[in-house]
C-alpha cells in the first residue's frame, strides 16, 4: 500500500528540496556548542553517516553566527541557523552562509527588524521556517482561546505568515510542535487544511527514547499516514544520531522510505525452542551500519515463520537447537543454532556483492 501525500510547495534548503513530490526528509540537531566547530562538524558528521538530511545548529551569539563557514567547509549537508530573540544574528547567519533559517517572527523585534531579516534572507535566496511552539505561545491567544489550543497555535503561525508574505518572502516551511501528542496532530492537522506550505513534523521535548520514541512515532506517524509532513525530526533527550535512526524506521514502517534494513521479529512464546531473543539483538546490531534496504525475519518456531520468511528477503527460522536460513522464501541450509547468524550474515553479503557487480 502507498500512502498518498498531500502536495505542497516545493522549497529548496541548500540543495535538498522538500515538499512537491521530493521525499519526505529526516533532519536533526547538534547538542554541541556551535562555537565548538571541531565538536560541531564531528557530530554532524555522526548524523550523515546515520542518514540526517539537513542539520539545524543553534545560533545564540555572534561568535556561533561567524562559525557557520567553518563549519559548512567540512560538512556535506545543509546547514540551518537556528534564531531566536535577536534579529542581527538572523542576518549575520545569513551572511554566515546558513542554508535555511528558523525564527519566530514573534519574538525578534517589530516590524523594522523583522523586514531587515527578510531582506537579508531574500538577498541570499535562503527559506525560513516558521517555528511555532506550544510552549511559547502568545500570552493574548492563550486569553482568547482559553489555554494552549491546536486553534491558537493556528492562528498564530498564520499571522506569521501573512507577515512574511506582505514583504515579499513566500520560501517558507512551518512547524507547529508540542509536546502533547493530540494537541500537535490537531494543530498540524488544521494547519495543513489552510496552506500548502511544506510542513516540518515533531512532538517536541518527547523525553528520553523510551517514552519519546512512542511519542513521536504515534504522533507523527498518525500524521504521515494522512498525507501530512514533508520533513520530520524527532526531539529525543540522547544521542540525536538516535533521532535519525528513529526517523527512518517510521518512515519504513509506512513504506515511505528505505534505508537500511527492515527486521520482523516474533514477539516469542513458549513454542520456541531457540533463544529468539538472543538471536533478534544479535542480527539488529550486526545490521545496525547496513545503508542498502533489506528485509530479514527472525521467527522462533515452524507455525509462523515460514509464512513470514516467504515476505523476506533473508530469514531465519528457529527449532529445537537449530535453525533453517531462508532466502526469498527458500531454504538454503539446516544449521545448529550457534551457525545460524554467521550463516545469515554472509547469505546477506554474498547476495550485495553479487548485485553490486
Amino acid at each position: 500500500m502507498v500512502l498518498k501525500r498531500k502536495k505542497t510547495k516545493e522549497v529548496n534548503i541548500g540543495g535538498v528540496k522538500i515538499g512537491g513530490d521530493n521525499p519526505i526528509r529526516v533532519q536533526s540537531m547538534c547538542t554541541t556548542d556551535t562555537r565548538d566547530v571541531e565538536a560541531t562538524v564531528a557530530q554532524i558528521l555522526q548524523l550523515e553517516n546515520a542518514g540526517c538530511e539537513i542539520v539545524r545548529v543553534a545560533v545564540p551569539d555572534e561568535k556561533a553566527a561567524r562559525a557557520l563557514p567553518a563549519i559548512k567547509e567540512k560538512i556535506h549537508i545543509p546547514l540551518v541557523a537556528d534564531i531566536h530573540f535577536h534579529y542581527r544574528l538572523a542576518i549575520l547567519a545569513c551572511e554566515n552562509g546558513a542554508d535555511k533559517i528558523r525564527i519566530n517572527p514573534g519574538n525578534i523585534g517589530g516590524e523594522d527588524r523583522v523586514r531587515a531579516v527578510v531582506d537579508a534572507v531574500k538577498m541570499h535566496q535562503l527559506p525560513v521556517r516558521i517555528g511555532v511552539n506550544s510552549g511559547s505561545l502568545e500570552k493574548r491567544l492563550i486569553e482568547k482561546y482559553g489555554g494552549i489550543t491546536p486553534e491558537g497555535m493556528v492562528e498564530s503561525a498564520l499571522e506569521k505568515i501573512h507577515t512574511l508574505e506582505s514583504m515579499g518572502l513566500e520560501d517558507l516551511v512551518l512547524s507547529l510542535k508540542a509536546s502533547d501528542v493530540p494537541r500537535a496532530i490537531e494543530a498540524y492537522s488544521l494547519m495543513s487544511e489552510k496552506t500548502d506550505y511544506p510542513l516540518h513534523l515533531g512532538i517536541t521535548e518527547s523525553g528520553p527514547p523510551a517514552t519519546g520514541i512512542i511519542k513521536s512515532s504515534v504522533g507523527i506517524g498518525y500524521l504521515l499516514a494522512q498525507g501530512i509532513g514533508d520533513t520530520i525530526r524527532i526531539s529525543l533527550t540522547t544521542d540525536p544520531v538516535e533521532e535519525v535512526r528513529v526517523g527512518f524506521e517510521i518512515l519504513k514502517s509506512l513504506n515511505l522510505r528505505e534505508r537500511g534494513p527492515i527486521l520482523i521479529a516474533c514477539p516469542s512464546c513458549g513454542r520456541v525452542e531457540v533463544d529468539l531473543i538472543g538471536l533478534t539483538q544479535q542480527v539488529e546490531e550486526a545490521l545496525k551500519t547496513m545503508e542498502k534496504p533489506v528485509r530479514v525475519a527472525v521467527m522462533g518456531c515452524v507455525v509462523n515463520g515460514p509464512g513470514e520468511a516467504q515476505e523476506a528477503d533473508f530469514a531465519i527460522v528457529g527449532g529445537k537447537d537449530k535453525g533453517l536460513i531462508m532466502k526469498d522464501g527458500k531454504i538454503l541450509r539446516t544449521l545448529p543454532e550457534d551457525q545460524l547468524i554467521p550463516a545469515l550474515l554472509d547469505e546477506i553479503k554474498k547476495s550485495h556483492e553479487s548485485n553490486s557487480q
